[in-house]
């Protein structure tokens, strides 16, 4: 059976003007499709075999082609969206025929010009879509430890539990709520560490990095902005833990924890309700 959506050792059956019909080699059934002519290979006979990618065209008519499309079928990989439309956003996947993202396989509004990670499926139609929705597909995590770094695309997120991450685009993997201190969108290219590893193979995730080497950086990163604020923070370690995430993008203790090094460090004093930088 021809099969659409993969690549597909069909052999020439017969030849017209506008391209050459192909089927299978030894097949009962009379199904065939066309290969156009302007990808035809001089010279070629009825007999011989062509290698070919099968998908439909614009009228929905199962096509050949010699062109090798970005993804096939089950694959998942990342495609850009070429335009969005009322019936969903059509996505660049190499072929002349953009590949339809429907609405109901999004897991976030997607933006015309962004490249998001999905999987390719046929419809009840036979048709070939893809989709975001890539839980159940992405495989169990394998070659990494915990502590280990790793970068993935984040694919869907849900309030209340994360961002939920393919690392490699391949491997599952959730950054909890609780770790992410600025935004993340689906789409987005994120590093960071293997948390830990759960007994069913998925990953939990963190952005930073461990607190003995992120409060380094979040050290410094304190000191500037007291700095911009002509040395003088109007606020303490005690503040609102909202305020604390808005100007700096850290949970209170890593706030604490940088204000603390600095402390040590003597570059800064602490009054009764600034943080100041000492001359």
């Amino acid at each position: 059976m021809i099969e659409i959506g993969k690549w597909n050792t069909l052999k020439v059956i017969r030849s017209k003007e506008f391209g050459v019909y192909l089927g299978e080699d030894g097949s009962k059934t009379s199904e065939t499709v066309l290969l156009p002519r302007k990808q035809v290979e001089e010279g070629i006979k009825a007999g011989a075999t062509v290698e070919v990618f099968i998908y439909r065209d614009s009228e929905d008519r199962l096509i050949a082609t010699t062109n090798k499309p970005f993804i096939t079928m089950g694959e998942i990989k990342k495609l850009k969206v070429k335009s969005v439309t009322q019936v969903g956003a059509f996505m660049d996947w190499g072929l002349e025929k953009d590949i339809l993202l429907p609405f109901k396989e999004q897991t976030a509004k997607v933006v015309e010009g962004k490249e998001y990670l999905v999987r390719m499926y046929a419809d009840k139609s036979d048709r070939l879509c893809v989709s975001m929705k890539l839980y159940e597909s992405l495989l169990p995590i394998e070659g990494y430890n915990e502590g280990d770094t790793f970068t993935g695309t984040v694919y869907e997120y849900k309030k209340g539990m994360g961002a939920f991450v393919a690392i490699d685009d391949k491997y599952s993997g959730l950054i909890h709520e609780s770790e992410i201190y600025n935004k993340v969108y689906v789409g987005d290219t994120v590093s960071g560490r293997i948390r830990k590893i759960r007994e069913d193979k998925k990953a939990d995730l963190m952005l930073r990095e461990p607190a003995y080497i992120q409060m380094n950086e979040d050290a410094e990163m304190v000191y500037d902005i007291i700095k911009s604020y002509k040395g003088s923070l109007p606020f303490t370690d005690k503040a609102d833990k909202e305020l604390i995430k808005k100007e700096f993008g850290l949970s209170k203790n890593a706030f604490k924890r940088a204000v603390g090094k600095l402390l040590k460090e003597g570059r800064i004093e602490i009054a009764e309700s600034s943080i100041n930088i000492l001359k």
